[in-house]
């Protein structure tokens, strides 16, 4: 979801001017295999997610196509069963999950060269990374919540999620947070049953102490980021090995950038990991958090097999998980 909100203003009521207009071939391959690998795996991975609502917006170079929307917004032309089209407006590059139209949240998203992804299957598993946004968005009270955090100060278009005054540069903070990072790594990839808990101890207890350093505020959104986007990633690497067994179609399989998932799934959580391993608080800011709450994520499951039952219960932060510990 790293997302420019503001992409909110470029939506308007233009001309569809979609006569002949048709889904690319290839797009339409991905965007149909997203479905029926959403449709099979998802519910693996977290109870009713097959209940949420799962509109798509491909961002092409000339156009933009609207998938699986209950009721497509003023500007959109049908072109076939289930899509809508209209002249691009948002970025070529963006990968993000939001109220485009008002609710429900619309996954938007590029062409897989365009974005991080570059080829077809890290997309597919960077667009479950997206749909899962859609289950968190779909929560009962989630928007309220959000709002009642206190920390956007009146900013209504939610760029305070990305632009937030977190004092990453501050030595203390900094120092602290690296700190945390390699004891956190140290515990995950520990594999010695007699040395883990010892480990994770150790990682609980200066997690309280780094937290004690933040204001109330930089502690709320520090725990909301890797409630959000942490714990995003964190099922984006859990799809990713979930996919390992899936069988592709036919159709997908002859894309000319096609990766078996059982590749992809090989590597998917070490990438995160060596994300980790690298990330630096004052250089990369926001996106640290991607990393490191999915490697929580990955240590709550050692930790406690049952941690996610109290995930859409307990929102916008994880401390409650590594309390009772």
């Amino acid at each position: 979801m790293r997302l420019v909100i503001a992409c909110l203003l470029l939506v308007t009521a233009a001309p569809a001017q979609s006569a002949g207009v048709q889904l690319p071939p290839e797009d339409a391959i991905r965007v149909r295999e997203f479905y029926r690998l959403a449709t099979q795996i998802q519910d693996q991975i977290w109870p009713d997610w097959d209940k949420v609502l799962t509109p798509l917006l491909l961002v092409t170079e000339k156009m933009e196509f609207l998938l699986h929307h209950t009721e497509p917004p003023r500007g959109f032309s049908k072109i076939g069963d289930n899509i809508y089209a209209r002249p691009r407006q948002f970025p070529t590059r963006l990968l993000a999950t939001f109220p485009a139209f008002g609710p429900p949240s619309v996954i938007v998203i590029g062409e897989p060269q365009n974005t991080e992804s570059k080829t077809s299957t890290p997309w597919l598993i960077a667009v479950m990374h997206e749909h899962f946004h859609q289950l968190q968005n779909g929560q009962p009270g989630y928007y309220a919540g959000v709002e009642g955090l206190g920390l956007s100060h009146g900013d209504q278009s939610g760029m305070w999620m990305l632009n937030y005054s977190f004092p990453y540069e501050q030595p203390e903070i900094s120092e602290g947070f690296s700190h945390l990072r390699d004891l956190l790594l140290a515990a995950e990839i520990e594999t010695n049953e007699a040395e883990f808990p010892k480990l994770a101890k150790r990682y609980i207890a200066e997690r309280k102490k780094f937290l004690a350093q933040l204001s109330a505020d930089d502690h709320k959104y520090f725990s909301f980021q890797l409630w959000q986007e942490g714990i995003a990633r964190y099922t984006q690497i859990k799809v990713a090995e979930a996919a390992a067994s899936y069988q592709p179609t036919e159709e997908y399989k002859a894309l000319g950038d096609f990766e078996s998932f059982v590749d992809y799934s090989a590597r998917a959580r070490q990438e995160t990991l060596d994300e980790l391993r690298r990330a630096e608080l004052a250089k990369s800011k926001r996106v640290v958090f991607y990393s490191f709450g999915a490697t929580e994520g990955l240590l709550l499951d050692r930790l406690n097999a049952r941690w996610k039952e109290k995930y859409f219960q307990q929102m916008f932060s994880t401390d409650s998980y590594f309390e009772s510990r």
